[in-house]
């Protein structure tokens, strides 16, 4: 991986030579991750004149949640407790010689920003812009194995969940158990609070666990994800428990699962985030329940649960193979409950297959 790393960090160099800017400070924690291989608390990589250094606060702890640094970077860790990893970089780009240093302003806080220049004062800042985030969007067959890996992590956890007994258990219940089993199947942690709604609960997005307790009859949507080496992915499922399903909620279960199809038979190179969208969310519109949509239907996935691209109404852009997404539409209706279809895939060519479906639980609608 040390070949990896160092080509990622010499594009970020070549694009800031062009940019005129001679070293760069990096201090997004998952933009350092990605070009240094771990990501201790605090840290910053500095790319400078003669060397690469990884500025650190403390000693890097040796766990798969913060990865292990390049061999190929030299590690400084900071003397003095307290003191700023970053100010520290721009001090050692300043004695390299350095007359310019790329930062990223929409991580730093204006403080932080001040510091820089105090300690550097004849060091001329220049704003790194989203140049790492656009180096990350498009995955290598490394970055993407680790997310197949995830997703079977969360598979594995929300089937085993599915054939216990739910009737009478509580949403912050079954999300810590969900949350324990990914852990034990290996994954560093959850990708995100982990959403158990049930019954008027249900389908909505975000919801944070109550108290509820299942009730025979219920729609139970749960949306869980998982941490592993870094890289995260994500599931969404609803069921509905006990007995067989209403007729309005096999209705509105099929048309979600409809708009969740379109979308993800709309994810191919070239395809327009905002046309990804549309697709999805043309077939809940048509059936009146444009109103209360949420404002995407996707996202990117990697380093982080909500990278870009942004699949939106107004999202700019157009997709590349090897770009991992979820395709995740839904709709809740106030006290009676809703729906949510979440899945995490990587865009392919037709010519290899299409979209590649990370998450494989299955989407028939199940009553448990």
């Amino acid at each position: 991986m040390s070949e990896v790393y160092a080509a990622r960090r010499e594009r970020l160099r070549e694009r800031c030579s062009a940019g005129g800017s001679a070293t760069t400070l990096v201090s997004r924690p998952a933009n350092v991750r990605y070009l240094a291989g771990a990501a201790p608390k605090g840290a910053v990589l500095l790319l400078g004149l003669g060397e690469d250094v990884l500025l650190c606060a403390g000693p890097p702890d040796d766990h798969p949640a913060y990865g292990r640094p390049d061999e190929a970077l030299r590690v400084q860790v900071l003397p003095v407790t307290g003191q700023d990893p970053a100010v520290a970089a721009a001090d050692l780009a300043a004695a390299q010689g350095a007359e310019s240093l790329a930062v990223e302003e929409h991580h730093l806080t204006v403080a932080r920003h001040r510091a820089l220049r105090t300690i550097a004062p004849r060091l001329r800042l220049a704003d790194l812009g989203s140049a790492v985030e656009q180096l990350r969007l498009i995955k290598d067959e490394e970055e993407i194995s680790l997310l197949r890996i995830g997703a079977e992590i969360v598979d594995q956890a929300l089937s085993e969940l599915l054939e216990s007994i739910l009737v009478g258990r509580t949403e912050r219940h079954l999300a810590l158990e969900l949350e324990r089993r990914l852990v034990d199947h290996g994954a560093d942690g959850p990708a995100f609070t982990t959403s158990v709604a049930t019954g008027p609960n249900s389908g909505r997005r975000g919801h944070r666990p109550t108290d509820r307790r299942v009730e025979e009859g219920d729609f139970l949507s749960v949306c869980l994800g998982a941490t592993y080496r870094g890289y995260r992915c994500e599931i969404g499922r609803t069921f509905v428990i006990g007995t067989s399903p209403a007729e309005w909620q096999i209705e509105l279960y099929d048309l979600v699962f409809a708009a969740q199809r379109a979308g993800r038979q709309a994810l191919a190179p070239g395809a327009a985030y905002r046309d990804v969208d549309r697709a999805a969310r043309q077939v809940l519109d048509s059936a009146g329940y444009g109103g209360g949509l949420p404002p995407l239907t996707g996202h990117g996935v990697g380093l982080e649960i909500d990278e870009d691209p942004q699949l939106a109404p107004a999202a700019m852009g157009k997709l590349d193979a090897c770009v991992p997404v979820t395709v995740e539409p839904g709709v809740h209706l106030p006290g009676r409950g809703g729906v949510r279809i979440d899945d995490t895939l990587v865009v392919r060519p037709e010519a290899d297959g299409g979209p590649e479906l990370l998450t494989i639980t299955t989407k028939e609608l199940l009553a448990l």
